[in-house]
């Protein structure tokens, strides 16, 4: 007879009938391949009234999160945020049992401390579907690339964002169209914030961070800005150029040096990143000795998220079977080996639109202040026959430091020649 492993699953929302819906379809499937039996053992949320769309005993429901915990094998917290899932998380590692979760704000905003609980009880604690929902990114990094060096990953995390800014791209819509669009669509929350702003992306880079280098960065390092401020020209410029925008989370080691920062980027049109469209994610890793992997795939929506849950708690039963409890932790907890590079001292390249009075001797004062500042342009654009009040002027720079571009910037912004505010986008090489 199979040994029998009681899963509790505290949330009963979407992706946690997700969860319990894969758990109850593919149990043989589970067991005939773990040798282990999967037992939806118990559910708890405050509302086990509301119908959901799984058929499930009324005998395993619960109000009583704590209950649950003290009484399952393996814990999976669903619930979201970081208030009473926190609690919930800290107890049942406390208690010694193994937790899977999907909450990466959780893990983004408290994350020491969780995984000190972690390794002080010798608990497991699984997160796949915490960073770009189906794809398995987690284990890739974990396990998968555990013998590389990892120089850098790229990601694009947020469907939300994406779909935007692919429609902005493909159909020329103006930012506040694209986002109408998501929200009825369904792809974007009522209270979009945290994705178009670029912090659901942040909390996501904050996890592979940790896993890519080893130790805890946490979120205080990261730069962040969201897409609220592309227009419709920088695709058309971009598109002319070779490029296309994409919000994107860029992670790389230079040196002892560690960047993590998450912003609209520049990347090549002809980039597999750049052909990621619509509402899907994808993640590139660049190792040494593998070089360059991409993995791609749907990063949110119940059955892509509850797929990396059920693989996790899998993962946590095979742990069980064979008494090997903490076989791959994340990092270690303590001490940092690298050193962060703020964002004035990154070098890359910038793609700067202005808009400036149509006269003469303007290109030749902004081409003199950058210069100043050791900033050399590669290339520049400016239409003819543009209203002479409201001319669109295109630089792209080479590699340049980013303290030298934002204080040309604020130099180029007191200019009488220059109307509004200057566009600045990063560019990724790839």
């Amino acid at each position: 007879m199979l040994k029998e492993v009681k899963i509790g699953i505290i949330g009963f929302g979407t992706v946690g009938a997700g969860v319990a819906s894969c758990l109850l379809e593919n149990a043989e499937v589970i067991a005939r391949r773990t040798g282990l039996k999967p037992v939806l053992f118990r559910i708890a949320d405050i509302d086990i009234a509301t119908p959901r769309n799984i058929k499930v005993p009324d005998s395993i429901l619960t109000q009583d999160a704590h209950s649950l915990i003290s009484e399952s094998d393996l814990v999976v917290e669903l619930v979201g945020g970081t208030g009473c899932a926190k609690d919930f998380i800290l107890a049942a590692l406390k208690a010694g049992k193994p937790v899977v979760t999907a909450n990466k704000a959780l893990l983004a905003e408290h994350g020491e401390e969780i995984f000190y609980a972690a390794e002080k009880s010798k608990a497991d604690i699984y997160y796949e579907a915490s960073v770009a929902g189906g794809i398995p990114i987690i284990k890739v990094l974990r396990e998968g690339l555990v013998g590389n060096r990892i120089e850098k990953i790229l990601g694009i995390m947020n469907g939300t964002c994406n779909y935007i800014l692919s429609r902005m791209s493909t159909d020329l819509l103006d930012f506040d169209t694209a986002l109408s669009e998501a929200k009825r669509l369904g792809y974007a929350e009522a209270n979009p914030s945290l994705d178009i702003d670029g912090i659901d992306t942040a909390h996501k880079a904050a996890i592979l961070s940790s896993l890519a280098y080893g130790e805890w960065f946490g979120m205080k390092p990261i730069h962040v800005e969201g897409i609220r401020g592309i227009k419709n020209e920088d695709f058309k410029y971009s598109s002319e150029l070779g490029y296309t925008i994409k919000l994107l989370a860029v992670i790389k080691q230079e040196s002892d040096d560690v960047q993590i920062r998450v912003h609209p980027t520049l990347i090549s049109s002809d980039s597999m990143l750049a052909n990621v469209s619509g509402v899907f994610n994808a993640v590139m890793v660049k190792g040494s000795p593998v070089g360059e992997t991409l993995y791609y795939g749907r990063g949110a929506g119940r059955d892509a998220t509850a797929s990396s849950v059920v693989a996790d708690i899998v993962d946590v039963m095979l742990n069980l079977k064979f008494g090997s409890h903490r076989r791959v932790p994340a990092f270690k907890i303590g001490k940092q080996y690298r050193n962060l590079t703020p964002i004035q001292d990154i070098a890359t390249r910038y793609y700067l639109r202005l808009q400036v009075l149509d006269r003469p001797g303007v290109i030749a004062k902004i081409a003199e202040i950058l210069a100043g500042r050791g900033i050399s342009l590669s290339s520049m654009i400016q239409r003819e026959k543009q209203s002479a009040e409201n001319v669109n002027l295109v630089v792209i720079t080479h590699i340049a430091k980013e303290k030298d571009v934002m204080s040309a910037v604020l130099e180029l912004e007191t200019l009488d020649c220059v109307k509004d505010k200057l566009v600045l986008i990063r560019i990724e090489d790839i």
